[in-house]
């Protein structure tokens, strides 16, 4: 009996090795996920863009400036000229955080009067807003220890206001709940679409496609729009249930969402038939689905900061219809951003989705002839 498993087992062995795409996926998909996990999925936050907003023209003013500047963490994005300017900075994620210095505070601390200083953070993702409070915190305790124990003072000088931007209480489902929407559209839409074809195959009935009157591009279309809505089916409840269960404003219009909803379906479905032209068995249309989400959710900011992983991964997110959906789900969600805020997150998935449903057309036209 030993050696009829062992037989079996080798009979197993050489039938996936003969096979090109089984070699693929027993070599690629391991080292992608190996790639994309060891360089994109970290918590570390190793830069930090920050904003200056000083409006004291003071020498102790410039010594905390001064403490900031020579954090290796934080890099100054820029200097600020008014108030007014704060909210801009942080919705453009210019920075993640501003340092704002009121008009009097070299003159208090000179007098030995306790001042505040207000350190306004993005708060969108509640885990990277905790984290900078947290540097910014230890600098200023720094300053104002190093500043009572020249001066003599009994107290900490300098006091730290806090204001989160968007995310007042920082909680961290209003950040990752917004971004199931992406998540599970992305996941079913690709499932729906690529399991299409090579279901087709495996029972046999794809080729009754050839021998009827519908053109390639007939076929495409009425493959996609099964994922299309289903999409947004999908989208509409997990929306209901961010907004009615674990009460996620929505701020923005819905418009904006459904209409960067659309595109993102487009890409994905996209991509999706896109793998289904490729393979001739359902299984190998779940492992082409598998190897394409693990690196497209790591790669779109659901979890970790782009702005923290390599430049080389940096613009390979680019590439990804997620990483820009994302963007919108979330600054219609927690900003109420508008169609015309989204305009740059909305061609990008126009384009990607474009190109994929023309090479999928392309490839689907070559395997039925």
């Amino acid at each position: 009996m030993g050696s009829r498993i062992i037989g079996l087992a080798i009979k197993e062995f050489l039938a996936l090795l003969r096979d090109p795409k089984g070699r693929l996926v027993l070599v690629v998909p391991p080292l992608v996920q190996l790639i994309v996990f060891g360089y994109a999925a970290t918590y570390d936050l190793n830069r930090v863009p920050w904003a200056l907003l000083n409006e004291d023209r003071g020498g102790v003013s410039r010594q905390l400036v001064a403490q900031f500047d020579g954090a290796p963490v934080f890099h100054r994005a820029g200097s600020l000229e008014s108030p007014r300017q704060v909210g801009p900075e942080l919705a453009e994620k210019h920075a993640l955080l501003v340092l704002h210095i009121g008009p009097h505070f070299s003159r208090d601390l000179l007098l030995g009067r306790p001042t505040p200083v207000q350190i306004l953070v993005d708060g969108r993702n509640s885990n990277v807003a905790l984290l900078v409070l947290g540097y910014a915190r230890t600098i200023l305790d720094d300053f104002s220890r190093q500043w009572a124990a020249e001066h003599g003072a009994s107290a900490l000088p300098a006091q730290l206001e806090v204001r989160a931007w968007f995310n007042e209480n920082l909680e961290s489902r209003w950040f990752f709940v917004p971004g199931i929407v992406a998540l599970l559209t992305l996941v079913v839409t690709m499932l729906v679409t690529a399991l299409s074809v090579a279901r087709e195959r495996e029972a046999g009935t794809f080729d009754q496609l050839l021998v009827t009157p519908l053109r390639p591009v007939e076929i495409l279309i009425g493959k996609a729009l099964p994922g299309v809505v289903i999409g947004l089916v999908e989208t509409t409840v997990i929306t209901l249930a961010a907004v009615g269960w674990f009460h996620v404003p929505l701020r923005g219009s819905l418009l904006a969402l459904y209409l960067g909803v659309l595109l993102f379906l487009l890409g994905s479905i996209g991509v999706g038939l896109l793998i289904s032209s490729l393979v001739a068995t359902q299984q190998q249309a779940l492992m082409g689905t598998f190897l394409f989400l693990v690196p497209s959710v790591l790669l779109s900011g659901f979890a970790t900061p782009i702005a923290n992983m390599p430049p080389i991964l940096q613009q390979a997110t680019r590439l990804n219809p997620m990483r820009y959906f994302l963007v919108i789900v979330r600054r219609v969600f927690l900003e109420g951003a508008g169609v015309r805020n989204l305009l740059p997150q909305y061609w990008p998935m126009l384009a990607i989705g474009l190109i994929t449903l023309a090479v999928a057309g392309h490839l689907f036209r070559w395997r039925m002839y």
